[in-house]
């Protein structure tokens, strides 16, 4: 069922799923995906995951440990719908200023919206603007985080550069995306729920499955755990390394700019 993976030299900027598409098309494919999407995209990561998403993500916060005085600021990348960033301001109680970037306004508009619900809106901004190219000044964040989002860009080493580049000295950059399973039978068993049960799920919930098909695929294209790192290295970055969660399914990838 799972088709090979990409390796460090690229092949994601024509990958769409199991798709291979022209140079250039694939950004808008993904758009409409979560354009389709954004409205239950948080219920299907539950669906996706079984819940466990969310245990990722708090340990995603927790390994980043965001001081609790002011001065501190994080750009979270593809976290349109603000799960990330606001588990960060409640982690800093309140304390640290996050911007919000996603290419996709229909996800922005869901983060925005449960931001001032939250009461979280004074401490963030909603940007949109691409990965590759950030509308922001050098070494302008302490922190740059990516949850499941970084596999949707189509040229990942622009976008690590990118990261590198708007980092202070000392930033860090955490890195959650689903992976590949290396524990035996789990791997047959996540195999089987993806392929069958998640495209089944989506069209039950969010009324598409195609999406959710292409959700899957691309998690199977997405490098595999060191080949990920070493793209990371590549862009600069130090102290790289990764810890697996669930077995792989996915893992969280640290790294520093000394």
């Amino acid at each position: 069922m799972s088709q090979q993976r990409v390796a460090t030299d690229g092949g994601m900027q024509t990958s769409y799923g199991f798709r291979t598409v022209e140079d250039g098309e694939k950004q808008t494919l993904v758009n409409d995906v979560f354009h389709k999407v954004a409205k239950r995209y948080d219920i299907m990561n539950d669906v996706m995951s079984g819940g466990l998403h969310r245990l990722w993500k708090d340990a995603m916060v927790a390994s980043l440990n965001p001081p609790r005085r002011p001065g501190f600021r994080f750009l979270d990348v593809a976290g349109g719908t603000g799960d990330i960033a606001f588990r960060i301001v409640a982690a800093s109680d309140k304390q640290a200023q996050g911007t919000v970037l996603d290419i996709n306004g229909s996800m922005l508009g869901v983060g925005a919206e449960r931001a001032e619900k939250k009461g979280y809106a004074e401490n963030l901004d909603f940007v949109e603007a691409n990965a590759e190219e950030l509308p922001f000044e050098d070494s302008s964040f302490d922190a740059y985080t990516i949850a499941f989002g970084i596999r949707n860009v189509p040229d990942i080493d622009k976008a690590l550069r990118e990261a590198y580049r708007v980092l202070r000295r000392g930033g860090r950059f955490l890195c959650l995306e689903f992976s590949e399973v290396e524990m035996p039978i789990l791997d047959r068993v996540y195999d089987a729920w993806s392929f069958n049960g998640i495209p089944a799920m989506g069209k039950a919930i969010a009324g598409e499955a195609e999406p959710y098909q292409y959700l899957v695929e691309s998690i199977r294209k997405f490098p595999r755990q060191a080949d990920f790192a070493r793209m990371i290295e590549r862009a600069g970055f130090s102290r790289v390394g990764y810890t697996n969660y669930t077995g792989g399914i996915a893992a969280l990838h640290s790294a520093w700019k000394i």
